[in-house]
């Protein structure tokens, strides 16, 4: 288990990119963040990917991606908010991986709604009603985890420090 990639997943905008970074300064591993990777690749923004070959083409890549990064060891990877609800990163994941959801509820999530609107394709002319489909609909495949934090009214390097806690405890019983 000690190993084994530890794979953050949640909704666009939990935080997994910024928790991702410190739980990995704090277990001495790498961190790859998948979307950032994807547009290092293809030498453009996500929101570009999006408008110049859509969507679908834009998942086919994230799966590579995922696929890739999760065949090495001793890494914290970071998922983009959709990426997940794919049978085959999340098969593989689960597999091969320590999943851990990072939760938000709802509301706290759309008190965040300002900061993301402008970098994320999927968020583009929605409404709250439909954001909230969104957000209940990924719900089921983000369920599917090794291990769930609730981080509403917890700051990242909180989230990352009871991480690295609750890792090392489950290392240290494993033995």
């Amino acid at each position: 288990m000690i190993e084994r990639n530890i794979v953050l997943v949640g909704f666009m905008g939990v935080g997994k990119t910024t928790v991702g970074r410190l739980l990995a300064q704090k277990l001495y591993r790498d961190f790859i963040d998948i979307d950032a990777e994807i547009e290092h690749a293809q030498g453009m923004s996500i929101p570009n990917l999006f408008r110049k070959h859509g969507e679908p083409f834009f998942r086919e890549i994230e799966k590579e991606h995922v696929l890739q990064a999760s065949a090495s060891r001793m890494k914290v990877i970071s998922l983009g908010g959709g990426a997940f609800t794919q049978k085959a990163i999340r098969d593989y994941c689960l597999q091969h991986c320590l999943v851990i959801f990072l939760d938000i509820r709802f509301d706290s999530w759309k008190e965040r709604i300002h900061m993301l609107t402008g970098n994320r394709p999927i968020l583009k002319g929605k409404s709250v009603e439909e954001l909230e489909e969104l957000y209940t609909s990924r719900q089921q495949a983000y369920a599917l985890n090794h291990s769930q934090m609730t981080t509403d009214s917890l700051t990242a390097d909180e989230i990352a420090s009871y991480l690295k806690e609750s890792l090392i405890t489950a290392y240290e019983l494993e033995k």
